[in-house]
């Protein structure tokens, strides 16, 4: 029989557990500023990993890496979907709108449509698959409204069907600009002709 509660949240209480990583990083920021702490500097610099597989010196296996989004991404995606209750398509549409290659105010690295809409459908798709494990979990502090955890009133569905009518709505869509990219490429070439 086995004695770990709430599959592996094996704590009776969880108190980071409702915060996301990219909160939790600038609260462990602002602490190793606050309070000088600089050896909280390397919990800043260290590579998110559940140390699934042999530390070496070489090669530290990476969260982000295995999951193809990070964490101020998933932060992203969380808000998009509990606060601004957006689906994939209105992600996704959001997301054009920060992430493209012409939003030069932002921090996020600028992604093409397509990079966009692989990032939305891998979030949305994950989501679902996994939702159903955030029906129990561990008791934790929830300081935020997008937190995943923070089910007590959560009314959602814990099981969604396929995300096929808009993801293939987002398909249509990078088709569109690219096909209209290729387009001006052409245009621009053909001027530079004349």
């Amino acid at each position: 029989m086995s004695t770990q509660k709430y599959d592996c949240s094996s704590a009776d209480i969880n108190p980071i557990g409702g915060i996301s990583k990219t909160d939790l990083k600038a609260f462990i920021d602002w602490a190793r500023t606050k309070f000088n702490l600089p050896i909280l500097g390397s919990f800043l610099t260290a590579a998110p990993t559940a140390e699934l597989e042999p530390i070496t010196s070489s090669y530290v296996q990476s969260d982000e890496a295995d999951m193809g989004i990070t964490y101020d991404e998933l932060s992203i995606f969380g808000r998009l979907r509990k606060n601004a209750k957006l689906g994939p398509w209105g992600a996704y549409c959001k997301l054009l709108g920060t992430w493209d290659n012409l939003s030069p105010h932002n921090d996020h690295p600028p992604l093409s449509p397509r990079q966009i809409a692989d990032k939305t459908k891998l979030f949305f798709t994950k989501y679902a698959v996994n939702r159903h494990k955030m029906t129990v979990l561990t008791p934790s502090l929830h300081m935020e409204q997008y937190s995943p955890d923070d089910n007590r009133f959560d009314l959602r569905p814990f099981l969604y069907p396929s995300f096929d009518w808009a993801y293939t709505k987002i398909d249509r869509d990078v088709e569109r600009r690219e096909k209209g990219e290729a387009e001006e490429e052409m245009e621009g070439k053909e001027g530079d002709l004349d």
